[in-house]
């Protein structure tokens, strides 16, 4: 499941890469983001429940910490010189396998159409734009950019999928001390159902750019329906979505190997 990909190895480094893809340069790349949102979160009093209660709490505590981010990520991929693998995508999946991030594209647009939005001001709506943008970029490039570049140094695609998105769900552990408690346990194990659909969209697409968009929109129909008083359809839905993923994605990536491996011995 985990074998080492020996033809990327062997491969000389691409002219246009700073630094050669290592699993120990995505890693680091992942601390940092995690060192610099957390300690804007922590340093800004961060009470994650309330972070669509008000223009002051999402800029405090949604666009600040995602602006750091951004810094951040923008930064490590230019280094690195990481662009071109981090937003392209080389192989794509069959066209079918976008039907799951299209459903939760779904789900997030009719969360937004059924919500009660009186209680958001224009400066609201604003910071929900911005950071919900910042969100797609930092989160995606982080984790499904720069990360599965590097992962794909010297695991198999089934190694990458789950390492990178298990990285992504533990990414959101910290809310266990931000004002989440322990209930962060049950959004850990939905970032990975989620993290799976991100990762979907990738590799159907060719593109990272279309997961950043989804990405964005999920946590704006999240975090807008904080600020009103509306039934979170999203919330409600996501464990659904998340199950459907960690089921589709290894059966995916399980049938990409055998057609593979049929099409080398032939």
């Amino acid at each position: 499941m985990m074998s080492i990909n020996k033809s990327m190895l062997q491969e000389p480094l691409n002219p246009g890469l700073r630094v050669r893809p290592r699993v120990r340069w995505g890693v680091l790349g992942y601390f940092l983001y995690i060192a610099v949102f957390y300690s804007i979160f922590a340093l800004n009093g961060v009470d994650y429940p309330r972070i669509g209660e008000s223009e002051h709490t999402l800029l405090l505590w949604y666009v600040l910490p995602l602006s750091g981010g951004a810094v951040l990520a923008f930064t490590i991929v230019t280094i690195y010189g990481w662009w071109r693998p981090g937003l392209v995508e080389k192989r794509r999946l069959s066209g079918w396998t976008m039907t799951l991030p299209i459903i939760m594209m779904v789900i997030a647009i009719v969360n937004m159409l059924i919500a009660d939005f009186t209680r958001v001001t224009p400066l609201m709506w604003v910071y929900l734009i911005v950071g919900s943008i910042l969100v797609g970029f930092n989160e995606e490039m982080i984790h499904r950019g720069q990360l599965i570049v590097a992962l794909r140094s010297r695991f198999g695609e089934t190694g990458v999928w789950l390492l990178s998105t298990v990285m992504f769900a533990v990414f959101h552990l910290p809310g266990l001390f931000l004002g989440l408690g322990v209930s962060v346990l049950f959004q850990v194990l939905i970032a990975f159902g989620l993290g799976s659909i991100f990762y979907l969209a990738r590799r159907s697409t060719g593109s990272i750019v279309f997961g950043m968009l989804l990405h964005g929109l999920w946590d704006f129909s999240i975090f807008s329906t904080f600020s009103s008083s509306s039934f979170p359809v999203a919330g409600s839905l996501s464990p659904l979505l998340a199950i459907a993923a960690a089921i589709t994605v290894p059966i995916i990536l399980r049938r990409e190997k055998r057609r593979d491996n049929t099409q080398s011995v032939s």
